[in-house]
């Protein structure tokens, strides 16, 4: 497939098009087919991309290339080639692989990318109440701790402080000491806290969230303040541990590290102090490295230390932490670049994390708001009514199809026997899913399963009416797949099937088929590497045949081997064969080879220039055989579709 594509991109010369716009005029027409400006704009910029001058001679080059693309479409649907089966199944399969690519990029990740973006703009300092699930294996347990984080919620809305709140409620003994307080965080959370990213960012400053859930449990996220994002920072450090820390009283890390400090401010090396003064060995072996890091990384005071440097190669004055003294140097300060810079580095975060498979499911929930999604309850009740204990097992069979209506989407029927289709089908779910459950739980399972399918098929048979840009991608492919055949059938398998019309060709064109400079050649190869052989091989090769060569040098044994052949120069047949002289007994260095044995090459006979036979010409031959079919081709085109051109609206795009 991939090939496939890659071969009709090259066919259509990286056409692609646009939807027409309102007044949007017609540029040309083709047969009265009309191509409009919007649709020739876009084509030309994102062909040319920074040569897109829109100069007069730059606009009529492209037109012309244009011209000849369509009136090729035109062609193929005339002789009917759009309606070829092969060509409708790959069509078919394409529009499956794209549909299924183009709904997550455009509804799902498109919506990430952007919102983590935006979000990365702003750090946001938060507070939580939460309510621990671990441990809570049961689901009695787990409505237990929603039930009290439902019953917090409602105390605050009554008016309660939040920091009483925590004080009385929370479960998070660490956040507990400072009054429910996690301090500063920015996109993108850990895997998990996709949820508690939305109530940091959605929840307006001051305010509190309704009750989420993540790994941990139920919080309710207070929001307290919001700053311009930090980032990142790239930073080294010099530390000395406090002795008290470290169970070393006799140390005075604060006399070191104010001895450190003088010693960078008379201009000592920073990377020298922090390998010799250094109590973290792992950076200290690396001048103090530390790396990239963002916020919440380390320590406060060290934080907004590092983040308050102000120029590369600036560093700080000791700073405190919990481990004793530090000074940091800030080695470099990335910006944040515009979206489409930032958009990779996203991409690869956005599709790792949970929050990647939760859009997916919320975006299959707004798939069946919008398309009117209902169950009808009675029928899947009186199917339920009909199971049996062999439901749980492989021994379970569909019942006779019905053709009752099970769910409508989008005005479309969906019938119970089809889905009865799925549940035979998807066996291993439906027994994985009745462990514990009971038969009526286990059928709203799967329907939720079959109907979300359902739903995702559904909207990509929208996609062409939804998005013009699927529908142009669409269009595209379709008239590549069909100017590919049509093109392989009168231009390029004419032209490699056609001996005559080749061989006429050929005859009409010979004096463009000539040999470059060439040379009948005797390849020498030794097996000894000696020195004293090398020469003596060379200076017989010189004077003598490569036969009485080869008597000499074999004398001792089988050292010596002569190949004879024709080289054309600048082909790169030997190592230094197109650097030398082509005059008649010229010789090239010797040559080490792979297997240790030594070559060289000379120049028996100075070859003149002359005509390639057709046999050794026919690639070119062909290739230019098929220019001129093509052109032949165009020619013809043009007098069986008439073209128009409205040369004042081709005219208007020029700048």
């Amino acid at each position: 497939m991939l090939n496939r594509i890659f071969c009709i991109s090259l066919v259509i010369l990286g056409f692609l098009s646009s939807l027409n716009a309102q007044d949007d005029p017609v540029l040309f027409t083709v047969d009265g087919t009309p191509v409009h400006v919007s649709e020739f704009n876009y084509i030309y910029s994102k062909t040319n991309g920074d040569k897109a001058d829109f100069s007069k001679q730059s606009l009529e080059e492209y037109l012309d290339l244009y011209v000849k693309f369509k009136l090729k479409v035109k062609k193929a649907k005339d002789m009917k080639i759009d309606t070829i089966p092969s060509l409708n199944r790959e069509l078919d399969g394409y529009r499956k692989q794209l549909s299924n690519s183009y709904l997550m990029d455009k509804t799902v990740k498109e919506r990430l990318l952007k919102e983590a973006y935006e979000r990365q703009k702003k750090d946001r300092n938060i507070s939580h109440i939460m309510i621990n699930i671990k441990g809570r294996k049961q689901p009695k347990d787990t409505l237990e701790a929603y039930n009290k984080i439902m019953a917090i919620h409602k105390e605050l809305e009554g008016g309660a402080a939040f920091k009483s709140v925590v004080a009385e409620n929370s479960e998070d003994q660490y956040s507990n000491k400072k009054e429910g307080m996690i301090g500063w965080v920015t996109a993108i959370l850990p895997n998990g806290f996709y949820e508690m990213e939305n109530a940091a960012y959605d929840t307006p400053i001051g305010g509190y969230s309704r009750p989420i859930r993540t790994n941990m449990g139920y919080h309710i996220i207070q929001v307290n303040d919001e700053r311009p994002a930090r980032g990142n920072i790239e930073l080294a450090h010099i530390v000395v541990f406090d002795g008290k820390t470290k169970k070393d009283p006799s140390k005075d890390a604060k006399a070191i590290i104010d001895d450190t400090y003088a010693k960078l401010k008379a201009g000592d090396d920073f990377e020298q102090l922090a390998r010799s003064v250094s109590d973290d060995k792992k950076s200290a072996a690396k001048g103090g490295y530390l790396g990239f890091f963002g916020i919440g990384v380390y320590e406060k005071d060290f934080e907004d230390a590092a983040f308050g440097l102000a120029a590369n190669g600036d560093f700080t004055q000791p700073v405190r932490t919990s481990t004793g003294w530090h000074i940091i140097k800030r080695i470099s300060k990335p910006e944040f670049g515009a979206f489409e810079v930032e958009r990779n580095r996203l991409q690869a975060k956005v599709e790792r994390d949970s929050r990647f498979k939760e859009a997916r499911i919320a975006m299959i929930e707004n798939i069946k708001k919008d398309g009117g999604f209902s169950i009808n309850d009675k029928v899947l009740d009186a199917f339920v009514g009909t199971l049996g204990k062999d439901f749980s097992t492989t021994k379970w069979r569909a019942p006779k199809k019905s053709d009752e209506v099970l769910f409508t989407l989008g005005g479309n029927d969906y019938a119970m026997g089809d889905f009865t289709d799925y549940l035979l089908r998807a066996a291993k779910q439906r027994i994985n899913y009745s462990r514990g459950k009971k038969q009526s739980e286990v059928v709203r399972m799967m329907l939720d399963e079959y109907s979300n399918e359902m739903a995702l098929e559904y909207e990509k048979s929208q996609l062409s009416k939804k998005y013009p840009d699927f529908r142009s991608l669409m269009r595209e492919y379709e008239e590549g797949i069909i100017l590919f055949e049509v093109t392989k059938m009168l231009v390029w398998d004419k032209a490699s099937k056609d001996t005559s019309g080749l061989k006429a060709f050929y005859d009409k064109n010979q004096d463009n088929y000539l040999w470059g400079e060439r040379a009948e050649i005797s390849t020498y190869t030794l097996k000894s590497q000696s020195e004293k052989i090398l020469q003596k091989a060379r200076k017989l090769a010189k004077k003598k045949s490569s036969d009485a060569v080869l008597k000499k040098i074999n004398k001792s044994g089988n050292l010596l081997t002569v190949a004879s052949g024709k080289a054309e120069k600048d082909k790169k047949a030997f190592p230094g064969i197109d650097d030398m002289n082509w005059t008649k007994g010229a010789m090239t260095p010797n040559n080490i080879n792979n297997d240790n044995t030594v070559s060289f090459v000379k120049i028996e006979k100075v070859l003149p220039r002359e005509k390639k036979a057709l046999k050794d010409a026919r690639g070119y031959v062909i290739a230019d055989y098929q220019d001129q079919l093509e052109k032949e081709w165009i020619d013809e085109l043009r007098d069986e579709y008439p073209v128009v051109i409205n040369k004042e609206v081709l005219n208007s795009l020029v700048k």
